[in-house]
């Protein structure tokens, strides 16, 4: 009887967890890619690009509402288990509000198992694997980011100006391309259009001339026609991997280079890791806290959440000890996200960042375990 009614709970919690994240993950992700519609209208990347980004950035939208969905999930499935009188089963069966309290914790271990999955291992690996697509990209879009009589330097190393556009007709072109440091070229042209050949974007300018600054040596070459090869350019877009895409192990091992100039006057550290930089040392020990620490805010909040269990329907205060009980639960998880960049700037606050979720969980945890048997010193009086 025991194992069937714990299975019913978990299942609910289960049922309940998965609706509540999958809709509002699904709500985030579309306000998300609305707010990525400039992957083509501005930089001129292709549809393809910009579904399969925002489709990899899916992963990250359910690492961050994760503990949100979970306390809720804990916190309405036993407020109602507790209307309907359901929670009477669990006493009249023998379980105690302890034990109920203990399984409930377990679940949570199962949970905060999986979201440590997520911010190690399947986010990051999502996050990255949507930049790559960003780095193989060609410009697909390119009439779309060429605005009339404006400047525009969305490609790398090429500024356009054009005066008429008409589709892919240009009127009164200028455009301006940096070879290196020390050359670079202005085209000027009467018209231009631009053409795809076998998927290579291309322009063909007509009547102009080339000027050719090299070393501060100016070289001028008229044209009746000539041919622009969009294919070697690229989009501004940030191509590089962020913090927040590199993998795990090269994070830690990056955290743990950084540290030890600091506190033990290494002169080296792990310069090949790519995004390993010294200049960003604090995103990148703040990233290491909400991968590896944040997670652990999980099984606080559900112990938070179990809270209910000793809050009867039938007091006068019922409904504001549910509230301050939910309040409780929001805030430790605001806390644990508003503390990452304060907690990230040294050694100490990394271990305050620990010990914090650790200390109340022990303190609620002892409160809990001292009003559990001053309800079995009642029964038995009774």
């Amino acid at each position: 009887m025991k194992k069937i009614i714990f299975t019913k709970i978990k299942n609910d919690i289960l049922l309940f967890f998965l609706i509540s994240i999958l809709s509002l993950a699904a709500i985030v992700w579309i306000i998300q890619a609305v707010n990525y519609l400039d992957l083509i209208s501005e930089d001129g990347h292709g549809l393809k690009v910009y579904f399969l980004y925002t489709l990899y950035a899916l992963p990250k939208i359910i690492s961050k509402i994760f503990p949100f969905i979970f306390m809720i999930s804990i916190f309405y499935v036993i407020l109602k288990y507790e209307t309907n009188n359901e929670l009477m089963i669990y006493w009249l069966t023998g379980v105690s509000k302890f034990k109920f309290i203990n399984y409930i914790i377990k679940i949570s271990i199962i949970y905060y198992i999986f979201q440590m999955l997520l911010t190690l291992l399947i986010v990051p690996a999502a996050l990255d694997k949507g930049r790559s697509y960003f780095r193989s990209s060609k410009i697909d879009l390119f009439t779309s980011i060429i605005k009339e009589r404006k400047f525009t330097d969305t490609i790398s190393n090429l500024t356009f100006f054009v005066n008429e556009k008409k589709n892919n007709l240009l009127n009164q072109v200028i455009i301006k391309e940096k070879i290196n440091e020390n050359e670079s070229q202005t085209i000027i042209a009467q018209k231009g259009e631009v053409i795809d050949i076998d998927g290579v974007k291309k322009i063909i300018l007509v009547n102009g001339k080339i000027i050719s600054n090299q070393n501060n040596n100016q070289k001028i070459i008229n044209f009746s026609e000539f041919i622009l090869d969009l294919s070697k350019f690229s989009s501004n877009t940030i191509t590089h991997p962020k913090t927040q895409e590199m993998n795990s192990i090269n994070l830690l091992k990056c955290v743990m280079s950084i540290n030890e100039i600091k506190y033990k006057n290494v002169n080296n550290y792990n310069d090949h890791i790519i995004g390993c930089d010294l200049k960003i040392k604090h995103a990148i020990n703040e990233e290491f806290l909400k991968r590896f620490l944040t997670p652990i805010y999980i099984i606080l909040i559900s112990l938070i959440s179990c809270l209910i269990v000793f809050n009867n329907k039938n007091y006068n205060n019922f409904r504001l000890n549910n509230f301050l009980i939910f309040f409780s639960g929001v805030l430790f998880i605001i806390i644990s996200e508003i503390t990452l960049s304060y907690s990230s700037k040294n050694y100490f606050g990394v271990i305050s960042y620990l010990m914090v979720p650790l200390i109340f969980f022990i303190i609620i945890y002892f409160i809990i375990l001292i009003k559990n048997k001053l309800l079995e010193g009642k029964k038995i009086v009774n």
